[in-house]
């Protein structure tokens, strides 16, 4: 199983959801820690390389998401979870995406520290 690793606000982020789209969202990235994809997963292929997933789940107050990636060996990095209120159709807001990529950098930074630090024992 792949160690689910947060990066920024995205944990307490994800808890602000309703109870219900929690569930939803654990179920998926569950599935993503044993290499699976939840049915309401895709790529998100604005991002380049094809490893960055996006959960979606709705209910009645709203659509949310849930950013992460399967990039980096051994772990998946949960980017950002967020509720998508944008007006602009289905695309992902540049904020947010400017966001991802930044907590993307995170994610590579630590990851390398991560490595560096279990090819030393």
């Amino acid at each position: 199983m792949k160690r689910l690793l947060w990066i920024g606000s995205s944990r307490q982020d994800l808890k602000e959801f309703p109870n219900e789209v929690q569930d939803e969202m654990g179920h998926g990235l569950y599935l993503a820690q044993m290499g699976d994809r939840h049915n309401h997963a895709k790529t998100l292929s604005s991002l380049g390389n094809g490893k960055m997933v996006e959960l979606r789940e709705t209910d009645r107050s709203g659509t949310y998401r849930v950013i992460y990636t399967v990039e980096m060996a051994e772990f998946v990095f949960v980017l950002h979870a967020f509720q998508k209120k944008s007006k602009s159709g289905i695309a992902t807001p540049k904020q947010d995406i400017d966001l991802i990529k930044r907590r993307l950098k995170e994610a590579e930074s630590l990851y390398k520290e991560l490595k560096d630090k279990g090819g030393q024992r």
